[in-house]
């Protein structure tokens, strides 16, 4: 796959993939060479719109110099990927290089309609513009981050990954709520999951530690950070995920409730007179683990327990029992299981959560073995001792790198680098 330079001279290989993850105030962003899957820089910018705002680039190319910083107003979305822009030019790495192939866009919510990464049309922009009800915190930062690029680098294809792909996959009978089907399709209510690229990639991750292909496993995926969600993947499809029609659902998270009685919303609306942004704040950010015990850091909770700190303990307890119910679960939906797999920040470092979780399973051929357990590594790695029946592991998650090779694959695939304009059919639109 090439590109001309900007002379019309030699063609130069575009391997070069940028990854832009934008939130409401924030736009995190990774450029990686596809050739060996290598990253190049790395950057951040927060508080975007405040006088405060900064932004943190790390060049990873030549040695690397160490993280340079900018403080002060950055005024909008568009400012700060100029200025993010500015960094990576000054490492030989800029946006107008031949080199680069394609932007590579997270958006958290698809529906249904999009089930692989798509390239960005002006008709695929508003169908992401028309979910926002369903995601309202996610999908504007997401849309304003592609507006953006796509001014910056119209020539360029850009190309969307949605959170929810990888679960477009589950049956109908897991994917639907037990409400009037009527009003489930006119609001577009039904369970979508999300970290869809996390799941995606840490499952067949595992399947690779196994020595067998993703087709041939089941798996169940703990994605555990501040926020968290447990997924059930048969032969490398999404079967059952935890997360529904909100990442409200399912596991205790670091600041949201997960799985909760939901007349407990009527309940707070009429006995304690609490509006509905109100419970959703409640729900949403003071919940989980905050909201049991004050902290969401799981590092700082078990320091608590180890001075005796009963309210951190049954924050501890709570999680944990949420997470065996999960994989309970999931052990009934798929039959059979081969592994169970703990990822993200949680998942990957306390070695506790993981020993907790699994203690007590051994009815289901599961064990962790306490030296491997005790190992930090950022490899995949096995935890389970030789005699377990299914596999226990550690998988580092890496949904930027994700990102980037189902970017390139479709850029490549379609072979359209200096057509970013073109896409395939979308088809059949959810309503």
């Amino acid at each position: 796959m090439t590109t001309p330079t900007k002379e019309g001279s030699a063609a130069v290989q575009a391997r070069r993939v940028l990854v832009l993850n934008s939130g409401s105030s924030s736009v995190k962003y990774q450029l990686l060479d596809m050739d060996d899957r290598s990253r190049l820089a790395i950057g951040l910018v927060e508080r975007i719109g405040e006088d405060t705002s900064r932004l943190l680039h790390t060049p990873l190319t030549g040695g690397g110099a160490g993280t340079r910083e900018r403080t002060g107003r950055i005024a909008d979305h568009e400012a700060a990927l100029k200025a993010a822009a500015e960094e990576l030019a000054a490492d030989g790495l800029g946006l107008d290089s031949p080199e680069l192939a394609a932007i590579g866009h997270r958006v958290v919510h698809g529906g249904l309609r999009f089930t692989e990464p798509t390239v960005i049309t002006d008709e695929v922009l508003a169908e992401i513009e028309r979910l926002v009800p369903v995601a309202p915190l996610h999908n504007p930062a997401n849309i304003i981050g592609i507006r953006t690029a796509r001014a910056l680098r119209p020539d360029l294809p850009q190309v969307a990954v949605f959170d929810t792909a990888f679960h477009t996959t589950m049956p109908e009978y897991a994917a639907r709520y037990a409400i009037d089907v009527e009003t489930a399709d006119a609001h577009r209510i039904r369970r979508y999951g999300f970290h869809g690229t996390s799941h995606a990639y840490v499952s067949r991750k595992a399947a690779e530690l196994l020595g067998r292909t993703a087709e041939e496993v089941n798996v169940i995926v703990l994605h555990l950070g501040n926020g968290a969600s447990a997924s059930a993947v048969a032969g490398g499809r999404c079967v059952e995920t935890s997360m529904g029609l909100t990442p409200l659902e399912g596991l205790v998270m670091g600041t949201r409730s997960g799985d909760i009685d939901p007349a407990v919303t009527f309940h707070l609306k009429r006995v304690a007179g609490m509006s509905v942004d109100e419970i959703d704040v409640l729900l949403n950010k003071r919940s989980g683990l905050v909201g049991l015990c004050g902290d969401n850091d799981m590092r700082e909770i078990r320091r608590r327990i180890e001075e005796g700190d009963e309210r951190a303990a049954l924050a501890f307890d709570i999680y944990v029992h949420r997470l065996k119910k999960y994989i309970g679960a999931y052990s009934a939906v798929l039959g059979r299981v081969d592994a169970v797999v703990f990822t993200a920040g949680v998942g990957e470092n306390s070695a506790p959560v993981r020993e907790a979780a699994i203690a007590g399973l051994e009815g289901f051929g599961l064990a962790v073995d306490a030296g491997l357990n005790a190992v930090r590594s950022g490899e995949p790695r096995l935890i389970s001792p030789d005699y377990a029946r299914v596999a226990v592991a550690v998988v580092p998650t890496d949904e930027e790198l994700e990102i980037a090779g189902q970017t390139f694959a479709l850029v490549e695939r379609l072979g359209r680098t200096e057509q970013p304009g073109q896409a395939e059919p979308l088809g059949q639109v959810d309503n």
